[in-house]
């Protein structure tokens, strides 16, 4: 092999190394896509902590004595677990889980520390609803159309996916503390809290 062809396959390796294809415009697209989403786990957790008005009335806020899961898995009326997520609807440990699921993968995702975690537990979350929606299920348990409008990819779907190619593409060292986080002594021994 003459010395232009090592030259152009060294070359060729580096190019198509994984991550070396990522621009900085890239990384910044990330970087929006990282904080959008870290606001919408942060806003569903004001606004059933606080009832800002939006999904949540004031009246049915958490710190006035609503429960952030009993409307939803109560009426829970499709799949497999539905009463399994009537049995846990409202209970004290289904809302602090809940809860701080939210409040734990919103606040990794803004400030771009632990993305790791909150890859995996919000994907469980997703998860989790995917099947209290059950969009598998055509009707109801009553017989009425379900209302899904594809059989497997919704929303859930999306976040999980968008989570995890968050964590995967270390997403928190732009415009975040990733590259402080990662720098930590807990971090460097532990390097799933990444």
């Amino acid at each position: 092999m003459s010395t232009a062809h090592i030259h152009q396959a060294s070359h060729l390796e580096r190019v198509e190394a994984p991550g070396s294809m990522l621009t900085k415009t890239a990384a910044k697209a990330l970087a929006v896509l990282r904080y959008t989403t870290g606001f919408v786990f942060l806003w569903a957790f004001l606004d059933k902590t606080f009832g800002l008005g939006y999904a949540t009335p004031e009246a049915k806020a958490w710190i006035n004595g609503g429960s952030p899961t009993k409307g939803f898995l109560a009426n829970v009326d499709v799949g497999p677990l539905q009463s399994f997520f009537h049995t846990i609807a409202g209970t004290w440990y289904a809302n602090w889980l809940f809860m701080l699921g939210l409040l734990g993968i919103g606040i990794a995702l803004t400030a771009g520390i632990g993305l790791r975690i909150a890859a995996a537990s919000g994907t469980l979350m997703m998860a989790g609803m995917w099947l209290a929606e059950y969009p598998l299920a055509q009707h109801t348990a009553k017989g009425t159309p379900a209302g899904s409008t594809n059989p497997l990819i919704d929303y859930h779907i999306i976040y999980a996916a968008v989570l995890i190619v968050l964590a995967l593409a270390y997403a928190g060292h732009t415009w975040g503390l990733g590259r402080h986080w990662a720098k930590l002594p807990i971090v460097q021994r532990n390097r799933w809290l990444i």
